[in-house]
């Protein structure tokens, strides 16, 4: 990196890699203009044809077909690691020992001792590094958030919060890496892995999990004829292989503070494609958010006269956390969605990158650890009759 610039790499052109991509083509737009100008180098895919299309698309100088061709290359600065799971140790590693600052998609490895690894490297290297747990960039959880921190509505008792798509719905969709690793590495990492932060982000830290649940209904799933995006369906052929992992993931938590959580996760939620939600319960109030309606949320207090008092829906807008200068037009109601999230995320990274400290950091990989060790921790209480298992984590805040 230079005075005057930084290079921008994104591993892996699926789904959530051209999110990643296209976050930092406009990063620089919002907020104070004072990045450094952002130089869109490369996007590397195994699978040439996407990443030619990515680069294409969102303006990268060119597309690489390996991820060593990142590591080895001097124009870059910054690389966003969105791959397979069981793919991110050995590559964060890398960047990391060459000098990039990384930001690593969740979950962040696909075992705890992997993730301890890759905490170990980041804390050797002199360079940025954080998590993607890009729900926390949203304004309308961070306008929960307030109240809750603020006091405004007294003690947190009750979070309950599920996360239920529809992506593994159809038997007849291919297999892909999402559907192997075993117990614990299905829905409940792939998204519950996001829900489980959240509770963390708006509650605390989580002391202990029990009563878990795993189902699997597809227990195989059709072999693939050709590169499949995401969870996108594709040409499939008469050979199948067998599902390692669970469709659907619940559990019950027991926050530090004396809070309950309750969590659902599910990836066969039929015309669900991507439906998060929360509520949380507090001594003199209540707030709700639905990723469905990104642009609100409910809120519910003592405020109003009795005949009109319960939930109201509080409209997003400059006034509430993210979205003053972080959308092009940052009026009320307008809205934003979740693509709008790997904006401010990539911002986010490259104001840490640059060393402005201006806006809240990225969650480090010491995070991702603790969201591993508390997945291990809910399927370690699954596969043993639901036994209550406590939470031990070097983490001493569950915020950055």
């Amino acid at each position: 990196m230079t005075e005057n610039s930084i290079g921008v790499a994104v591993i892996g052109a699926g789904m959530v890699g051209r999110a990643h991509a296209a976050g930092y083509r406009v990063a620089s737009q919002l907020y104070d203009l004072d990045l450094p100008r952002i130089r869109l180098v490369a996007v590397a895919d195994a699978y040439e044809p996407f990443a030619v299309d990515a680069a294409r698309r969102f303006d990268y100088s060119r597309p690489e077909t390996s991820w060593e061709a990142i590591v080895e290359a001097d124009d870059i600065d910054v690389v966003s690691v969105a791959i397979a799971n069981e793919l991110h140790r050995p590559v964060v590693e890398a960047l990391l020992a060459a000098g990039k600052h990384v930001l690593c998609e969740k979950p962040l490895a696909p075992s705890v001792e992997d993730a301890a690894a890759m905490v170990a490297a980041a804390e050797a290297a002199d360079t940025e590094s954080g998590v993607g747990f890009s729900f926390r960039r949203m304004p309308g959880i961070n306008a929960i958030r307030e109240q809750l921190h603020s006091n405004a509505i007294g003690e947190v008792r009750h979070f309950n919060g599920h996360y239920w798509c529809d992506y593994a719905q159809n038997p007849d969709n291919p297999m892909s890496w999402r559907y192997r690793g075993g117990p614990g590495s299905g829905a409940l990492a792939d998204i519950g892995s996001h829900m489980i932060d959240l509770g963390e982000y708006l509650c605390g830290p989580i002391a202990a999990v029990s009563g878990a649940v795993f189902q699997t209904f597809t227990v195989e799933r059709p072999v693939p004829l050709g590169a499949v995006v995401g969870h996108a369906a594709g040409a499939i052929g008469d050979a199948k292989e067998p599902v390692d992992n669970e469709d659907i993931a619940t559990f019950t938590a027991m926050f530090e503070s004396g809070a309950v959580g309750t969590f659902s996760i599910s990836r066969i939620s039929h015309g669900l494609p991507n439906g998060l939600g929360f509520e949380v319960y507090a001594a003199d109030g209540a707030a709700a958010f639905d990723l469905n309606r990104p642009g609100e949320f409910t809120f519910a207090d003592h405020g109003p006269d009795g005949k009109t008092n319960g939930y109201r829906s509080v409209l997003i807008g400059p006034q509430h956390p993210g979205i003053e200068q972080g959308i092009a037009m940052d009026f009320p109601s307008v809205g934003h969605g979740q693509n709008d999230l790997f904006v401010w995320q990539a911002r986010a990274f490259l104001d840490q990158v640059a060393g402005l400290g201006k806006l809240a950091p990225v969650p480090s990989l010491a995070h991702g650890l603790h969201n591993m060790e508390i997945l291990a921790a809910v399927t370690r209480s699954a596969l043993n009759d639901g036994q209550a298992v406590p939470i031990a984590s070097s983490l001493t805040s569950t915020t950055p």
